[in-house]
């Protein structure tokens, strides 16, 4: 799906950089079919650098995400941050099979970039997410509870599962 507000008008530039800013919400990935964030909230920074024959894009988009996590299913925003480069050159055709260099057709006048953007934060987000409650202890929950219940139990403090037949094998590695 072609978004119109990502479509960069580069005909009338003249030579040298451009700044483009947006701002990115759940609704730019919905309009993908992507539907694994619940809130969106990433600056994004377009700088377009024009020359006589091609032009160089440099994204830079942060914030956040708001995912659920692996472990617990709890929802939190996760930072995020991402770079892309992206090469625009013009040849006979449109193809953009690489991913650092598009080609378009001589004769165009715009170029869009919500399919760069789109991947670029995607793969910004870690492919395991974990709460930040769980790294500290804040993060209450009950699915939390039930996996420090289903834990499997401290061997070493607990002495009623010693087995002797382990006591003897134990014996021959201090008696030396």
């Amino acid at each position: 799906m072609e978004q119109k507000e990502f479509n960069i008008p580069f005909s009338g530039l003249k030579q040298g950089k451009h700044d483009f800013n947006y701002k990115i919400e759940n609704k730019f990935f919905e309009s993908f079919g992507y539907d694994e964030f619940e809130a969106v909230d990433v600056q994004l920074n377009v700088v377009l650098n024009k020359t006589s024959t091609m032009m160089e894009l440099d994204f830079d988009a942060d914030g956040t995400v708001n995912v659920n996590c692996d472990l617990t299913s709890e929802p939190y925003d996760q930072p995020i941050s991402g770079t892309l480069q992206l090469v625009v050159k013009f040849g006979e055709e449109y193809n953009d099979d690489d991913d650092e260099i598009l080609i378009l057709p001589h004769g165009e006048h715009q170029v869009n970039i919500a399919q760069y953007v789109y991947e670029m934060i995607i793969l910004a987000v870690p492919q395991k997410r974990v709460h930040p409650g769980i790294w500290d202890g804040t993060l209450k929950s009950d699915a939390l509870r039930k996996l420090e219940e289903l834990q499997p139990k401290d061997k070493k403090n607990n002495k009623d599962d010693n087995d002797p037949r382990w006591d003897e094998l134990k014996k021959l590695l201090t008696d030396k």
